[in-house]
């Protein structure tokens, strides 16, 4: 009883404690209903949008601060654990809902048109559509910082309600690394990136949102990115957890495989969308640009992949321990260092938003603050972690540690060739660009190498395998590969030795998950969630892989200009310019073109409608792409300039199997779905 008054003391103190800080945040000058009836004496809808919104900023937020402080503190001085795991269960859960609640507020903020907040003034404008404005709320750096706090708010949240058959002070002390971390960025965002800051006197419309982000694509893309990036944390604070408490097992391994599966899945999804959106809206064709930005979301997938394995590893097998440890606080610290390059300034990218080195500084700091202890940890409690389990060369767990190996190559040439220009230019060394040849010529080949590992692992036993009893498994994998291979490089007009390499590398993977679903079939062994999921994971990684070797070898582009009437061709398509008219959106103006594509021999296939936009608040062009997507390619036209009344530049391009990419990306995400879905044994 004398706890739980205690704590319900410390809970109100600390609430005394935010609303103190709330109003002294309040400029001294400022008058928040005298200024909420001059700025909109318009109507009471726009004054209560604009009181809701600044109480959001000066209340609600600070008390999740306040809050993920008691959830960060308690856990550590409360010597009663079943107390602290209540109390920090109750603030999570608390947390979560204060800063649902802030957004809430922005979002309406955006909706009614609340330019007396500055950053909607700045990323909206009273002509956007609704679900523009709506989405608006992470359209720009403080929104968006806004959103990464409510995610990790959240998953804390979650955790805090599906983790009950965790130990009390396991489940405390996880719970209280992430209230640090979630402290961490409420500061950050009420010291140097406050979303409802007062732009006064209000301005009467807003300057509009970038248009290269009025797209469906932002409705999803960056809450996928940003999950994923958060999910990490929750690997994270598992881990640190453990080793505060100088204890990793396989409890905490088990608990923390579907989290870090769903975290995962979450970044696989808003990588491939993102790719995706940069390929139909940028006009270029492109994909994959080997971009700062794109690849500071790369390197934590590629050590989130890396950890699942090496999870497995851990938990079956009780080895790994250190290596699991490290690539779960290396995936996270990787999120972070993602989040620095974009919200820095570093960069200049439709990505970036930020232009204060005190934020970069911010973030850098909050990197160290929240990396630094945790790799002490770990270097502190490794000789514990050290595993008597043996394994023989011929083992899955050699296949899985070399799969480690390979991930954590890919990611340290990924982290070199983005930071490595960016270091030298701050240290005066010259402007040093590093662009696709680098990545494809040091890549590539640990991707290939990673295909063959994927399909052949599987087959493989744990702990010792015999040379005699895999040698025939492995025979008929490479017979299937290298008939299938050979049976696709029939098929193809032309082919080149890289292309040959490629194909083969995906069949021995496509050949050796055929060999081991057979054998289970044979042995009449189950078909578990874990290994199904898998198989699907390893089926769309290869899927895409095809579709990347395909693009990349056979694509065929081309600029021409086309006037009213005239008549293009490409493949085995002719693409006729009908018409081009002009059409009103709600926010610009576009010039659409009438394009009938039809096949060599004159039968219809479908009319296309490439536009050019012209946005009324800002008058910048936008370039809107029309495609015919099939199973085996897509054909691609946009708008480049007008040359007259009657002629346009257009951009022709032919992308054999590019959807399989994004296919391959689906079926990924699929497989650690089903991996991750929960059993009644272990919810």
């Amino acid at each position: 009883m004398t706890t739980a008054l205690a704590a319900v003391a410390l809970v109100l103190g600390v609430a005394r404690l935010a609303m103190f800080i709330a109003l002294h945040l309040v400029p001294s000058d400022y008058n928040i209903v005298q200024h909420a009836v001059s700025d909109y004496a318009v109507g009471p809808t726009r004054r209560l949008a604009a009181a809701v919104t600044w109480t959001s900023a000066v209340f609600w937020a600070v008390l999740a601060g306040a809050i993920a402080l008691l959830q960060a503190l308690l856990p550590t001085f409360c010597a009663d654990r079943r107390s602290a795991c209540a109390i920090a269960v109750s603030a999570a859960k608390t947390q979560s809902l204060l800063l649902t609640f802030s957004i809430a507020a922005l979002g309406y903020g955006f909706l009614t048109n609340d330019f007396a907040v500055r950053y909607i003034a700045t990323h909206s404008n009273s002509l956007l559509p609704w679900y523009y404005r709506l989405t608006a709320v992470w359209g720009g750096h403080e929104g968006s910082l806004l959103l990464w706090i409510e995610i990790l708010g959240l998953w804390t949240a979650a955790l805090a309600v599906r983790s009950k058959t965790l130990p009390d002070d396991l489940r405390a002390k996880i719970l209280a690394v992430l209230g640090g971390i979630s402290l961490g960025f409420i500061a950050f965002i009420g010291f140097t990136s406050n979303p409802f800051s007062r732009a006064l006197p209000a301005p009467f419309d807003g300057a509009d949102l970038n248009p290269l982000l009025q797209d469906p694509g932002l409705i999803f893309h960056p809450p996928l990115l940003y999950t994923g990036y958060v999910g990490f944390a929750v690997a994270f604070a598992f881990v640190v957890a453990g080793l505060w408490q100088g204890r990793l097992d396989t409890l905490w391994l088990r608990r923390a495989r579907p989290w870090t599966l769903a975290a995962w899945l979450a970044l696989t999804l808003g990588i491939a969308l993102g790719s995706y959106w940069a390929y139909y809206e940028l006009g270029w064709g492109g994909w994959w640009f080997w971009d700062p930005v794109e690849n500071a979301s790369l390197m934590p997938w590629l050590i989130g992949t890396a950890l699942l394995h090496s999870l497995i590893v851990s938990e079956k097998r009780g080895a790994f321990l250190t290596w699991t440890a490290l690539l779960a606080i290396l995936a996270f610290s990787l999120s972070l260092i993602g989040t620095f390059l974009v919200r820095s300034g570093v960069l200049t990218s439709v990505h970036a938003f930020a232009a204060d080195p005190g934020r970069g500084i911010f973030i850098l700091a909050l990197l160290v603050a929240v990396t630094l202890p945790a790799l002490i940890l770990l270097i502190q409690r490794a000789p514990r972690l050290a595993s008597n389990a043996p394994y023989a060369l011929l083992s899955r767990e050699t296949g899985i540690l070399t799969n480690n190996w390979l991930m954590s190559g890919a990611c340290l040439i990924v982290f070199t060739g983005t930071l490595y220009p960016l270091a030298a230019d701050s240290l005066n060394l010259g402007k040093i660009s590093v662009g696709a040849p680098y990545y494809n010529r040091l890549i590539v080949p640990l991707a290939l190498v990673s295909l063959i590992l994927l399909g052949i692992g599987p087959l493989v036993r744990w702990k010792n395998d015999r040379a005699r009893r895999l040698a025939p498994r492995l025979a008929a994998v490479l017979a299937l590969a290298l008939t299938a291979t050979l049976l696709i490089l029939t098929l193809a007009d032309t082919w080149q030795a890289r292309t040959a390499i490629a194909v083969f590398a995906a069949m021995v993977a496509a050949g050796a998950i055929v060999v081991d679903n057979v054998e289970r079939l044979r042995r009449r062994l189950p078909f578990t969630r874990a290994y199904s999921g898998m198989t699907l994971a390893h089926l769309g990684y290869l899927i895409t892989a095809l579709g990347i070797t395909a693009t990349g070898l056979y694509s065929n582009e081309q600029d021409h200009s086309l006037k009213r009437g005239g008549t293009l061709s490409i493949a085995d398509y002719h693409l006729t310019l009908v018409d081009l008219e002009t059409r009103e959106g709600p926010n610009y103006t576009a010039t659409v073109g009438k394009i009938l594509v039809q096949k060599t021999d004159g039968s219809p296939v479908t009319v296309l409608l490439p536009s050019k936009r012209s946005y009324h608040s800002s008058s910048m062009p936008m370039t809107e792409s029309a495609r015919h997507i099939t199973p085996t390619h897509d054909l691609y036209i946009a708008l480049g300039e007008a040359i007259n009344a009657d002629t346009w530049a257009v951009r022709l391009q032919y992308k054999p199997f590019i959807i399989w990419i994004w296919l391959g990306a689906l079926i990924m995400a699929a497989g650690a779905a089903l991996a991750a879905l929960p059993t009644r044994k272990n919810p």
